[in-house]
Formats: C-alpha cells, structure tokens, sequence
C-alpha cells in the first residue's frame, strides 16, 4: 500500500522521536525501524531522513555525535534531547485529537457501509 507524502512527512517528526526515545540511533538504523515499524509500507529514502534529522537537530530536539561501528567506519549517532521529549509528548497528544476525530469520522462511513440499506438498492432504482 501506498502511504501519501503529506502523511509520511506529518508523521515523520513524531516517529523519529519516538524511535530515538528507545535510545541512540544512526540513521540506517532509524530508516530501518521505520519500516519495520509500518510494516514495511514506509520506506525512507537518506534524501528524506536526513535533512529531518539535521533539522532536528538544529531545533534542539536531537543531538548528534559521531561514533564507529563495528567494522570501524565513522558514523553519526542520533539521540532525543529533552525538548525533543517534550515535543515528543505535545506530539503524542496532538495525535491523539487528530486519531480521535478520524476514528469519529470514519464511524459514520462504516456504519453507512454495514447499515441496514447498504447493499439495497438506491431510493427510486428498483
């Protein structure tokens, strides 16, 4: 399935920082979890996860050290801020309300689809 670029781009801050709230990460890693996270169906590319880490960065929300991995290349190792866990937490809330009201909003269509006149035929067809 497809995942829209507005929803992938609403979405990213939050998962990010949600994901560095377990802990340190690099950015493979995190594009990564991401996928693991969606089942697969998000898929970032370094020219999207990137750019979002150095803004968070630059934001406060993230900071960024360079380590080396096992195999003794250099790489820069991300970790959530404590701003970035309170807009974490702001983030989370705010989700809440926007899940909710979908959820509401979503109710009347599925109730339309499952009713009782779904599947009879329109009012002056039969």
């Amino acid at each position: 399935m497809h995942i829209d670029k507005d929803l992938v781009a609403a979405s990213a801050t939050p998962l990010v920082l949600g994901i560095l709230a377990d802990g340190e990460s690099y950015g493979y890693a995190i594009a990564k979890r991401v996928a693991e996270l969606s089942g697969g169906h998000m898929e970032w590319t370094d020219g999207m996860l990137y750019p979002l880490l150095h803004r968070l960065e630059r934001n406060g929300l993230v900071e960024a050290s360079w380590g080396r991995a096992e195999t003794g290349r250099r790489r820069k190792h991300y970790a959530i801020t404590a701003a970035g866990r309170e807009a974490l937490f702001a983030r989370q809330a705010q989700w809440e309300i926007v899940s909710a009201a979908l959820g509401r909003a979503w109710e009347s269509v599925a109730d339309a689809a499952t009713g009782p006149a779904a599947g009879a035929p329109a009012a002056g067809t039969a």
